[in-house]
């Protein structure tokens, strides 16, 4: 039996699409703390969708090149189990929070993921986003899955332009720890498509299976 790819979707704006997602059994759930993204949910507003949770799933707050005070600000009133960065943050700011962190590594070019990977070495894992080095994730477009190099020795998180069409095949490629999706199960941005998420979860399902 192949270890099961773990599912994360992002970008959460709205309780019943949170609802939706674990009913579909994912395993955790991002909200986008960048004021720049029409993903952008206040402290309140993820506070609230968060409350109402059921437990075990894991909540994730996605932050590029915030102040420390922003983010301070937001562990004090936002429960949050891991944060993951998108900028370019320091090792030493990443740690400085007291929660396990994720950085996205931008497989668009700029830079050599393992040198980058390496710097981090307190990260518990490693998102491999489509972006290239200075920009922004979310833009819904794949990056060349041949580029992932070996020798990150930690969890891969593989994003960047996954959808229903195309996640089986990156699953079965890749065998990354787990996927993450925003846009690819969108109805509209931020607002997200229950039949999408469901057959993304069937995708990563199927790919598991034609792993084995």
């Amino acid at each position: 039996m192949t270890n099961r790819t773990r599912i994360k979707i992002c970008g959460i704006t709205r309780l019943q699409d949170a609802l939706d997602a674990i009913a579909l059994g994912v395993d955790a759930l991002g909200f986008v703390f960048v004021k720049s993204s029409p993903r952008w949910v206040n402290n309140r507003q993820a506070a609230e969708i968060i409350h109402q949770l059921p437990p075990f799933v894991q909540t994730i707050g996605l932050f590029m090149n915030n102040s420390e005070q922003e983010v301070t600000e937001i562990l004090q009133a936002v429960p949050l189990n891991l944060l993951q960065f998108h900028g370019d943050e320091s090792p030493q700011y990443c740690s400085s929070f007291g929660l396990p962190y994720i950085k996205a590594v931008p497989m668009g070019g700029g830079v050599d993921p393992v040198a980058y990977a390496a710097e981090h070495e307190n990260a518990v894992g490693f998102l491999l986003d489509s972006h290239a080095q200075g920009q922004s994730g979310g833009s819904g477009d794949a990056f060349d899955w041949q580029q992932i190099p070996n020798g990150m020795n930690k969890p891969l998180i593989l994003a960047g332009g996954l959808n229903i069409d195309n996640v089986a095949t990156a699953v079965a490629q890749v065998r990354p720890f787990a996927v993450d999706v925003s846009s690819g199960v969108e109805a509209s941005k931020g607002v997200k498509d229950q039949q999408k998420m469901a057959k993304f979860v069937r995708g990563v399902q199927q790919g598991d299976e034609s792993a084995e």
